[in-house]
């Protein structure tokens, strides 16, 4: 078992108000971390400290054995599978399905000049088939519905084969049958042998995959309660997150949370 993720007491402070405030928390190789909790809590800055894409004011990031402010981000960023919706306001419209996932290989979005081997070719495709996008190769980006993007970002992501996958509300606006094609998609990863260890951002515990092995709850920029799923995931620990008493069941590695309705008198 091998940290791949190390945060020591790190906060971010933006216009004199800390976003990230004083979190310590590691993630190992074996581990699916989701990271729950309302609007606002930091969970987003979160994931950019884990990505490189945003530096600590105080306190310590190590990802991958290398410490931010120490190290060549664009050494390990290609290590690093990151898939958002603000990314995917990046890729052009008019680049194909297949491209979208090619162009990882050189971590660029659009492709221009670059020279691809036929392995990328061939991996890209076997990418795509294993996220049920392969009959998609051909369409542009900018017809696909909200689920078949969501479908082609995560691709886009493992591309690379990372070594940290990170998720940005994968399932945000997503109709039912859409979500629950890629929670099952994203199960079916979690579990397989060779799987990178990931971090998914969410609101809802509704939208936890099964496979995920722990749970970072955090409020107001800190962490209320982190650790394995089942012995995390409380009624006890969510009222302190989100502010109000939350009844929460898991059945078949699925959890369902609801407010807990007063007993009438």
């Amino acid at each position: 078992m091998t940290s791949v993720l190390e945060m020591n007491d790190v906060v971010v402070r933006r216009n004199g108000r800390n976003i990230v405030d004083g979190v310590s928390w590691t993630v190992n190789d074996d581990e699916r971390w989701v990271v729950l909790g309302p609007n606002g809590a930091g969970k987003t800055t979160l994931l950019q400290l884990a990505d490189t894409m945003m530096f600590p004011t105080t306190g310590t990031v190590d990802i991958l054995g290398e410490r931010l402010g120490r190290t060549d981000v664009f050494s390990i960023r290609p290590f690093i599978g990151f898939a958002s919706t603000a990314l995917a306001r990046q890729i052009p419209a008019d680049e194909t399905v297949l491209d979208v996932v090619l162009t990882a290989a050189y971590s660029v979005m659009g492709r221009w000049n670059e020279q691809y081997e036929n392995i990328d070719e061939r991996r890209a495709l076997r990418v795509l088939a294993e996220w049920r996008l392969d009959a998609l190769a051909d369409r542009l980006f900018g017809t696909l519905s909200d689920g078949e993007r969501k479908r082609v970002q995560v691709a886009r992501a493992v591309m690379t084969d990372p070594e940290l996958l990170l998720l940005d509300e994968p399932t945000a606006s997503l109709d039912l049958g859409a979500r629950e094609e890629l929670l099952q998609l994203l199960g079916g990863y979690a579990q397989a042998p060779g799987t990178p260890a990931m971090v998914m951002v969410t609101h809802h515990v509704e939208e936890i995959p099964v496979g995920f092995t722990h749970v970072l709850l955090v409020r107001d920029g800190r962490a209320v309660a982190q650790g394995p799923l089942r012995e995390t995931l409380t009624r006890e620990n969510l009222r302190e997150t989100f502010g109000l008493p939350i009844a929460v069941i898991e059945h078949a590695g699925r959890w369902v949370a609801r407010a807990e309705v007063p007993a009438a008198h």
